[in-house]
């Protein structure tokens, strides 16, 4: 997996990049505000790591974009995680 961030500040803007492995992804639910349910993508690399957080809205909005182009990328393996 590779991120990459593009971050304004005072000297302009900063452009980051790192890669690691996809280690666990954490469904966070909240019963009492179901609006503030996420998904969170965490990694690690040999330098860096970090969770990315999306709404269930967003992971469907993700989801529908992949199944649509999915055919251009040839067959995907089914990868298991271990710990």
């Amino acid at each position: 997996m590779r991120i990459k961030i593009k971050k304004q500040n005072p000297d302009g803007i900063v452009k980051l990049e790192s890669s690691g492995e996809l280690k666990e992804i954490i469904m966070n639910e909240d019963f009492l505000n179901p609006w503030d349910e996420s998904i969170a993508l965490c990694f690690k690399g040999k330098n860096s790591s970090g969770i990315i957080e999306i709404t269930p809205k967003e992971f469907e909005i993700l989801s529908h974009e992949i199944e649509k182009k999915k055919h251009l990328f040839g067959k995907f393996k089914v990868m298991k995680f271990e710990k």
